[in-house]
């Protein structure tokens, strides 16, 4: 996993978003590079799988982000955008995936899956030590998906740590709750139906 600074916010993303992205390209590319070679410019008419390919890629791995920001807390996944007012955040979940909880409703991260096996296991000690107070249950225990060493621990912990931060600052005005609110994504459904409908036409006239 790993997160970044950008314009004062910070953005979380997987890891692997950007091997799983680049490999979507690698195989868009090389199959777009085979078509121009083999039947030449005109073939290319025919690339809307490969184009397919490489958006589906940066659609469902690169674009899906949690972004922690001054005031508020924003989901980004692949069908629709949440924004989350930190003075709407009244639980932090990480049994699946990463959940937002607010009154209005619950928003999973699709960027901050929970472990598997694999991921549970690979955790050390310093992965469940000095995390915010909320991620601790009865005698201090913690989830395997609030593990620092997980997606879905460590987006959890950078959420957590600012709402602490806010919240023992008195800067969260817990009379007066925000809402959340959801955002279709609507311009990038349609590119990928568009590319859909490319790709079954080209099918057909094969």
């Amino acid at each position: 996993m790993g997160s970044a600074r950008v314009a004062g916010a910070t953005v979380f993303r997987p890891r692997t978003g950007a091997w799983f992205t680049g490999a979507a390209v690698l195989v868009a590319l090389g199959g777009l590079v085979s078509i121009a070679v083999t039947d030449g410019p005109a073939g290319l008419l025919r690339a809307w799988p490969l184009l397919g390919v490489a958006y589906a890629g940066w659609w469902l791995f690169w674009y899906p982000v949690v972004v922690v920001a001054e005031d508020e807390v924003t989901v980004r996944n692949p069908l629709a955008t949440v924004r989350v007012p930190w003075s709407a955040l009244i639980d932090v979940d990480t049994r699946y995936a990463l959940k937002l909880v607010t009154p209005s409703g619950a928003f999973t991260a699709w960027a901050a899956p929970a472990p598997g096996v694999w991921g549970t296991h690979a955790g050390k000690p310093e992965h469940v030590t000095d995390l915010p107070s909320t991620s601790y249950g009865p005698g201090r225990s913690i989830r395997p998906g609030d593990l620092k060493n997980t997606d879905s621990g460590y987006a959890a912990y950078l959420v957590r740590s600012r709402w602490q931060d806010l919240v023992e600052a008195g800067a969260i005005d817990v009379d007066s709750p925000a809402r959340a609110h959801r955002t279709w994504n609507g311009a990038l459904i349609a590119g990928a139906i568009v590319l859909a409908a490319g790709a079954a036409a080209a099918g057909l006239g094969s």
